[in-house]
């Protein structure tokens, strides 16, 4: 994919019931429940960081290098970003081949996601070691807000940090490894959402 991702997220308190509203729907299940396990990469002087870059390498189902620019809000408060991604033949080649390049690897972070196509927009059902989410991506903010409707979201408690972000965050106050965002690394740690400065959608 090589383009502008345009997407909104929310915090979720029942992802089954929001997958039960995108069967009535006849959503289309494009991707099953999968694991993804990522790897975020960046200069030794945290150039990319700094300018609000993203270099990733994800394993789900393949191996996927992906891009990011910074990321900009679009009217209706959606967030916009460049995202140039595709697939690598090998996850362990393309770790050691960044790392010859000069990029270290700065933090782990993992979930499980399920993906669904549905009006031109694709649902992904996301369950994090702190919580669930869901993000709708499309061309616009308005098909956006359509599906976020259908939904039965609230348009309002819309999430603009990044997953990553966001565990960053309150990591130091839980007593947790900020590089490592894993199911592992938060076992038996409960955060609390309002830590997060987040609030459900659902």
């Amino acid at each position: 994919m090589n383009g502008q991702e345009i997407e909104a997220k929310f915090y979720i308190q029942d992802l089954k019931r929001i997958e039960s509203r995108l069967l009535e729907l006849k959503a289309r299940l494009i991707q099953p429940r999968v694991h993804e396990t990522n790897l975020r990469f960046d200069t030794p002087n945290g150039d990319l960081k700094s300018s609000q870059r993203v270099l990733r390498l994800r394993q789900d189902d393949k191996a996927r290098f992906t891009f990011k620019g910074p990321s900009v809000e679009l009217e209706g408060g959606v967030g916009s970003r460049k995202e140039i991604e595709f697939v690598v033949g090998d996850y362990e080649s393309a770790k050691l081949f960044l790392g010859e390049l000069g990029f270290n690897e700065i933090a782990f972070y993992e979930k499980f996601r399920a993906t669904y196509e549905f009006n031109e927009t694709h649902i992904m059902l996301d369950e994090l070691p702190y919580g669930n989410f869901i993000e709708i991506e499309g061309e616009n903010c308005e098909s956006i807000r359509k599906v976020a409707d259908l939904l039965g979201l609230n348009w309002d408690a819309m999430v603009k940090a990044g997953y990553y972000a966001l565990f960053v965050s309150v990591a130091g106050k839980y007593g947790l490894d900020s590089s490592k965002l894993s199911f592992e690394n938060l076992c038996g740690t409960k955060i609390d959402i309002a830590d997060l400065n987040i609030v459900a959608a659902d």
